[in-house]
């Protein structure tokens, strides 16, 4: 019956996930945000001296941070102050690759078309306010817009094509020159209509319109969606974050800029869902927080268990629980159904009421990832019980597992020892 079951899922699935996956656009986003996470980190590491000096309130080391804190919070003006520049260079870059555009151009023109569309004209230059993380979701239509435009163009012949005598460089920039001044008007009318109807730059008519999914998206309901689907995805062999971080990553790395902000400004930090929460917390060692799950399999009674589990034990340190996954295996395993797709719905329950409680930190940086457990929790928060929190899941989760293990390797060693007889 559970076969039956399975076989069904997958027909209902796999199309759906196939048609996300070849989905351009929506890669090229995933991707394009993916790329910027780098950035964030740098600019969340800078504001590492004004967390310890907020933690110390006075002393000689708080008055050495507070009066260096400039230079200390420098990388952050630059980094994820101006995060949608980046993020719109990214994506257009992983969008121009999907459709065979290899030209040096496209990435710059997409920087260009954000600028404007982005910028506000004041005395003396533009204002940067809508160049952070509220210029996120503006950066996917100045990447979409600009490559979409330039493809038209080389697929219509619409550019200028010098003799092949001259060099390819100068060749290339005369080739880019019509599609830049193409995407250049259509941006300057964008944003002159954005002012006219709406009074306020693009970004800001874009967030008014977004608001509603942008605050539902900080929610325990969303959260548990996106665990949910995450989870129910792999199961069934289907690569789960990179599905569903087609949709949530955008909000999840807006909500983790503007905390960055508002920590560096001084404001409260309201959002909990971040791309940092995401990975160091509610998929820590991996999808399903399977750490607990390899230890027992290290002490398996069958072989294959025990092997696997030693086999996994260090990729899951590091949140990478593949090896377990496709080995023990989780997929399509009756014996996990219940505490693989479950069970992590459980610890973001926890883990949510545990930050809008205060019992734990709100994020304030976002972590690099593939981190020992804790330590991404640790660098997120500055809060050591961000640290037992993580311990205390997985503790959780082993729990939630136990029984199914003890099952999963009873059957195992049955099979196990009918070959050998």
């Amino acid at each position: 019956m559970f076969s039956k079951f399975q076989d069904k899922l997958m027909q209902f699935l796999m199309p759906i996930a196939n048609k996300i996956e070849q989905q351009k656009h929506l890669q090229a986003i995933k991707d394009g945000m993916i790329g910027i996470i780098p950035i964030i980190i740098i600019g969340s590491f800078s504001l590492i001296p004004l967390a310890i000096a907020n933690l110390l309130g006075s002393g000689s080391v708080y008055d050495f941070l507070t009066a260096h804190m400039g230079v200390f919070t420098y990388a952050c003006k630059f980094s994820t102050d101006m995060l949608s520049i980046y993020a719109a260079m990214f994506i257009a870059n992983a969008l121009a690759k999907s459709y065979g555009i290899h030209d040096n151009q496209t990435a710059p023109t997409a920087i260009l078309v954000h600028l404007i569309l982005c910028g506000l004209s004041i005395e003396g230059g533009i204002s940067i306010d809508y160049l952070g993380s509220s210029g996120l979701f503006t950066s996917i239509i100045s990447a979409i817009l600009t490559v979409e435009v330039t493809r038209f163009m080389k697929k219509k012949k619409l550019y200028i094509r010098l003799p092949e005598s001259v060099p390819m460089m100068v060749g290339e920039s005369f080739a880019s020159l019509l599609p830049l001044v193409v995407n250049v008007v259509i941006a300057v009318a964008i944003a002159n209509i954005s002012l006219a109807v709406s009074g306020d730059v693009l970004p800001a008519f874009i967030m008014s319109i977004l608001a509603p999914a942008i605050t539902t998206m900080d929610t325990l309901p969303a959260l548990l969606i996106v665990v949910f689907l995450t989870q129910f995805l792999w199961f069934f062999g289907l690569h789960g974050p990179s599905i569903t971080s087609a949709v949530w990553a955008p909000f999840a790395i807006a909500y983790g800029a503007e905390n960055v902000a508002n920590f560096a400004a001084g404001k409260p930090v309201e959002h909990i869902f971040t791309f940092g929460l995401f990975y160091a917390m509610l998929q820590v060692t991996g999808s399903g927080l399977t750490l607990g799950l390899v230890l027992m399999m290290m002490k398996a009674k069958s072989e294959s268990l025990r092997a696997i589990g030693k086999v996994a034990i260090i990729p899951s340190l590091f949140g990478i629980n593949e090896p377990l996954i496709f080995g023990a295996p989780i997929i399509l395993n009756p014996y996990m159904f219940i505490p693989f797709v479950f069970g992590p719905l459980i610890t973001t329950v926890t883990t949510y009421l545990s930050m809008t409680s205060g019992l734990i930190g709100m994020p304030i940086a976002e972590p690099p990832g593939f981190l020992p457990p804790g330590v991404g929790a640790f660098l997120m928060t500055l809060d050591w019980k961000a640290v037992a929190l993580v311990f205390v899941n997985l503790l959780i989760m082993a729990l939630i597992y136990y029984p199914f293990f003890k099952a999963m390797d009873a059957d195992e060693l049955k099979k196990e020892q009918s070959n050998v007889a």
